[in-house]
């Protein structure tokens, strides 16, 4: 039997990763009393059970008191019961924005603000994050990213080491992305941008990509940002880290950082080990001023 507990901060997307468990064969079930949970990992775990896969959602709604899962846990670990902790996070600000948008309640803030209720629920849960198989970052995961994460983990059973990396291109003249860890300046490359019929084009087209990387510096610049990267990254696992930012930056976004950031990806992609998507911050931005 595989059995996942999934759990993490309210907002950061535990009931959508529930339905898409449901969808990938998992029977769920979602915010089972704690007191039940050693009796429900038994009734499953019997030999003619013919339920195989299980997913449980724990979190602090409807005033769940956490104290006892950590003894829950340890003795599921006694009895060597075996269980995957999946734990779904996301900045404080995404999460406030969230509850913003949906304009509902944290169910730890009362009448009180958002931020203190998330607070609190991350001092009440810091024990499960610790002990999480995987941590899933799901500040900048679009639903279908998310679906491709779980669908790595609990059904193509790939390898998975808790880092999630967004490559992220972007124009200074907007500003630097405020949640990069690692910011590039390609501004030293001939722009395209002063070439006759590849103004109006973007790092997404052949003939920019053709341009730009037909230049020995951004040939050379790529092979560094590689081998930069791929010495960053295991350190950054065993740090813990589990969401990196890496952003590339040229003057307004739309050529040369674009192609640059393209061509990591298409790089970094071919990892297993790791999720990675793309964003290009300011790619249109050029335009829509125009249009103003």
């Amino acid at each position: 039997m595989r059995f996942v507990i999934v759990t993490g901060m309210s907002g950061a997307g535990k009931s959508t990763a529930l339905k898409m468990l449901e969808d990938m064969g998992y029977f769920c079930v979602d915010n089972l009393p704690i007191p039940l949970l050693s009796r429900f990992v038994e009734m499953f775990g019997e030999p003619d059970e013919d339920v195989k896969k299980i997913a449980l959602g724990l979190d602090v709604r409807g005033g769940q008191d956490f104290s006892g899962l950590k003894e829950v846990l340890d003795e599921m670990d006694q009895k060597e019961i075996e269980y995957e902790i999946l734990f779904l996070d996301a900045h404080d600000n995404v999460l406030i924005k969230r509850y913003k948008e949906t304009r509902r309640q944290h169910p730890l803030s009362g009448s009180g603000r958002v931020d203190t209720g998330i607070a609190k629920e991350r001092e009440k849960i810091m024990f499960l994050k610790m002990r999480a198989t995987y941590i899933l970052d799901t500040s900048k995961l679009l639903t279908r990213e998310l679906k491709i994460e779980l669908e790595k983990i609990f059904v193509e059973g790939k390898s998975f080491c808790n880092l999630y990396i967004t490559v992220m291109s972007f124009g200074f003249k907007y500003g630097i992305p405020q949640d990069s860890d690692l910011v590039f300046d390609v501004r030293f490359l001939p722009n395209p941008y002063y070439i006759d019929g590849l103004k109006e084009k973007t790092g997404n087209d052949p003939e920019v990509q053709d341009y730009v990387m037909g230049n020995e510096k951004s040939r050379v610049f790529l092979d560094k940002l590689r081998d930069m990267v791929e010495f960053l990254i295991p350190n950054y696992i065993l740090e813990g880290k589990n969401q990196l930012v890496i952003s590339i930056g040229c003057t307004g976004g739309k050529h040369r950082s674009v192609t640059l950031a393209n061509a990591l990806y298409q790089m970094m992609e071919q990892q297993a080990n790791y999720g990675v998507r793309i964003e290009h911050r300011d790619i249109g931005k050029d335009t829509i001023t125009k249009r103003k």
